[in-house]
């Protein structure tokens, strides 16, 4: 069933709205937004163990991901609770829909991976070179010494501004294609489209998520520092981070409605408004 979108430009300030939404919702279903992150960054991991194509399989499922987060939200708002089989549901609709996915799946690994490359050329790989001596414990002056390295300010700058543009086109994406039944081309473009008119909107929301991670740290560590067991301190941001991960995506789904109003459910909306 196709349901029918209808994108809307929205207040700036609805960028706090989606958080505020996102831990209500999360509230209401902790364990269960919890354990479906915890099941995803597991798929991950072993999905990177694999060699050649694990990593580009694991790209794949980053859009399918944010999909499965935005149907779990569905679900909890309707008082259900959400399942693994949220990660899959994407491609149990038509066939063509199903295809479509596929083509978005497709395309952000090739995306990503031209990024990656790209971003490994800008800084001469230097970012690797840090990245495996850490791994390999190297002594601090190693470390130091390829910290200092210029290119890699250069390198980490390429990354973040390339996921950043991908993000855009992708944000929505997946979920125009499984709720509109648009194409992959279409998806994308609309996604775009709702980005750029509602930037304030997704702005704020962009900076006070950053807001609250770095107060989160900050609060951690002056907290357990007072305490004397600064020792447990990244256990304990760990925590909080992986916390604020799930409720950053049970709020993905709010995005959507707000941008696409597809005619959801009156009961919908009165949680919204609540």
């Amino acid at each position: 069933m196709t349901m029918q979108l209808h994108l809307q430009q929205v207040p700036a300030a609805n960028g706090r709205l989606w958080i505020r939404h996102g831990f209500k919702i999360f509230r209401r279903q902790p364990l269960a937004f919890s354990g479906l992150l915890g099941l995803a960054l597991l798929a991950s991991m072993l999905l990177g163990a694999l060699p050649f194509i694990g990593p580009v399989l694991g790209l794949m499922a980053i859009p399918v991901c944010s999909l499965g987060f935005m149907l779990a939200t569905h679900l909890a708002l309707q008082r259900k609770t959400p399942s693994v089989e949220v990660f899959v549901a994407p491609f149990k609709l038509t066939r063509e829909r199903r295809r479509h996915q596929l083509v978005l799946c497709i395309g952000f690994a090739l995306a990503m991976l031209l990024i990656l490359l790209l971003s490994d050329q800008i800084d001469g790989e230097v970012t690797h070179a840090l990245m495996t001596l850490m791994k390999n414990d190297a002594n601090s002056e190693a470390i130091a010494a390829v910290a200092a390295d210029p290119r890699l300010i250069w390198g980490f700058a390429a990354r973040a501004t390339g996921m950043t543009l991908l993000s855009i086109p992708y944000w929505h994406a997946p979920a125009l294609v499984h709720w509109g039944g648009q194409s992959a081309a279409q998806a994308l473009f609309s996604s775009t489209l709702a980005l750029w008119r509602n930037k304030g909107a997704f702005a704020l929301n962009a900076l006070l998520w950053a807001g609250l991670a770095f107060a989160c740290s900050g609060v951690i560590s002056i907290v357990f520092g007072l305490l004397g067991l600064l020792q447990l301190a990244p256990v304990a941001s760990i925590a909080c981070f992986l916390v604020l991960m799930s409720v950053f995506y049970a709020s993905l789904y709010f995005s959507f409605v707000d941008c696409f109003m597809f005619g959801a459910p009156q009961s919908l909306l009165d949680d919204q408004q609540a």
